[in-house]
């Protein structure tokens, strides 16, 4: 990419206007939210939460998530440029955006992640982000849960009419007027002991959970 290209798509004005082109798109889909109560419960009776999903599903999550900036929720998001454009529409919508993954800055962005749910008790992972293998859930998320003792809660994206990019993840994106279901799972509380809950064997029992609703 050119430093041109660059600077135009991380300027100010550019994500602006990105923002509110997503926001009135996104206002087309009939949105339908489902199983909302349980983890909202949780989160008031003192609980901590820590919404998952697949990279593939996240675009049409954007538009009613604002809705939860009152309760100070963070994200991790990768530092690449396309991340740069990710952070400022979270930014926008009321997120607290932690920059780094796995694989770069992650011990840092972490250690900031973990003092956020600590504190607001609300915050999402993409699960396997920011470049796949997608369907791969990656580690960071039960080290997280693990050290803020919170539970982790799948949700899902799904639309009845939707294009899917020839990408890594086959990103969604749902079309004008979509029927757009969101999704929320059961909780998955991952603090008993027994040789059943072992790091690993968390991990593949989370991704074999969510894997039945990523399209391949």
């Amino acid at each position: 990419m050119s430093k041109m290209y660059l600077a135009v798509m991380q300027s100010r004005l550019f994500l602006s206007l990105l923002y509110r082109v997503i926001r009135i798109y996104s206002w087309t889909f009939r949105l339908t939210i489902e199983n909302q109560g349980a983890w909202m419960d949780h989160l008031k009776a003192g609980g901590k939460v820590l919404l998952c999903a697949w990279h593939q599903q996240f675009f049409g999550a954007i538009y009613y998530f604002k809705t939860y900036a009152r309760l100070n929720p963070s994200l991790m998001i990768s530092q690449s440029h396309d991340g740069d454009i990710i952070a400022a529409v979270a930014g926008k919508s009321g997120w607290k955006t932690v920059r780094g993954s796995s694989s770069r800055d992650g011990r840092e962005s972490l250690g900031k992640m973990i003092k956020n749910l600590k504190r607001y008790r609300l915050a999402a992972h993409i699960v396997d982000g920011p470049r796949g293998p997608a369907g791969i859930i990656k580690a960071g998320v039960i080290r997280l849960a693990e050290l803020t003792g919170a539970v982790i809660l799948p949700f899902y994206v799904s639309a009845d009419r939707a294009w899917y990019f020839n990408s890594w993840d086959r990103f969604m994106l749902p079309k004008p007027f979509a029927r757009v279901i969101l999704r929320f799972g059961p909780m998955i509380d991952f603090h008993s002991e027994g040789p059943e809950n072992s790091f690993e064997g968390q991990r593949c029992h989370l991704e074999s959970v969510m894997k039945q609703a990523l399209i391949f």
